[in-house]
């Protein structure tokens, strides 16, 4: 038992819960660590690289009676900054062997390696779907709160891993990043599920310069994957750290997304318009720049989605310099 004064939530046996700091409106990141008696010590997502961050996880470890370099090894569910910032951190204080799902790191990952070389790809493709120049000025080239590992050992779908003394099945859950990785404990029925699927808020779709062509269609076999496995509780990135009644939530976000692409298949047939001016039909109320940018990819994924199907299609506007979409 964790005294009233805890900052660790138990999960199963020797597996933690930790809620980490982080300056998005969701407030915490889960970060989960595995103290097995004799070891090895695993901690599975780091948060960013923030003094708030950092401060959570050395909590979370004290209480275990454990300190960075007592960390052996680092499993990160997905590539996006509140999961994996702190990743060559925790590599240079421990010597940790830092593992991702493979298609994350050909993909996510190298993102973070790639970015001064890819980052004119990304201000084209939101330009070319007709974001305003005036709201990609401000795009930055680096994120200073995310530390790179130099080393990422693969993790395969179908593979097992070892928490708490019992096998985990490593599951590919794509559609909040290419390369999502999940957890599955059939035993005790119990999912590590990152941001595969969330309690209070949906997970961000979204289709960027860099990602697989259908993102959306990827999350709806998540979902689809998901509500079979019906796990009794999950572990989630954000507002949990524990759920259940993962099956219900898949199905009631399946049920949104498809109330989504009806709407944007409806909003076309009105007036063929870019995907930016979509979104500001999708998301109709007050959002900063960043959260533009966000509903942006998330219409995007929407309306590919439906072009992949061919009930939308597109064409280029050569005087806007921009992509129409057309029901």
């Amino acid at each position: 038992m964790t005294s009233p004064a805890s900052v660790l939530t138990p999960v199963l046996g020797s597996l933690y819960a930790l809620q980490v700091p982080i300056p998005y409106p969701m407030k915490t990141v889960t970060v989960l660590i595995d103290a097995p008696r004799g070891g090895p010590v695993t901690l599975i997502d780091c948060a960013l690289d923030t003094p708030e961050a950092q401060a959570g996880i050395e909590a979370g470890l004290a209480e275990l009676g454990l300190h960075w370099p007592d960390i052996d090894r680092l499993i990160i569910t997905h590539h996006h900054p509140d999961h994996y910032g702190l990743a060559g951190v925790v590599e240079e204080r421990s010597g940790a062997d830092v593992q991702m799902l493979d298609v994350e790191i050909g993909r996510g990952e190298r993102y973070w390696h790639m970015l001064r070389e890819w980052f004119p790809g990304h201000v084209k493709h939101m330009r070319d779907h007709g974001m305003p120049p005036e709201m990609l000025e401000g795009m930055r080239v680096e994120n200073p709160q995310v530390k790179v590992a130099s080393r990422i050992t693969p993790l395969r779908e179908g593979q097992n891993v070892q928490l708490a003394g019992q096998d985990w099945e490593v599951l590919w859950l794509p559609g909040h990043a290419d390369g999502h990785l999940g957890l599955w404990n059939p035993a005790e029925s119990v999912l590590i599920a990152g941001d595969a699927i969330l309690p209070r808020i949906s997970p961000n779709i979204g289709l960027y310069a860099y990602t697989r062509p259908d993102p959306l269609g990827d999350y709806l076999q998540t979902l689809g994957k998901l509500e079979a496995l019906n796990p009794a509780r999950a572990v989630v990135g954000h507002y949990g750290p524990v759920m259940d009644g993962v099956q219900a939530r898949a199905r009631e976000l399946r049920g949104h997304h498809h109330e989504r692409l009806d709407f944007m298949k409806a909003e076309a047939g009105k007036a063929p318009r870019s995907a930016y001016d979509l979104s500001l039909a999708m998301f109709n109320r007050e959002l900063n720049i960043s959260g533009r940018r966000f509903a942006l990819a998330e219409t995007l994924a929407h309306v590919e989605h439906l072009r992949l199907l061919g009930q939308l299609y597109r064409t280029w506007d050569e005087e806007k310099g921009v992509w129409i979409y057309h029901a």
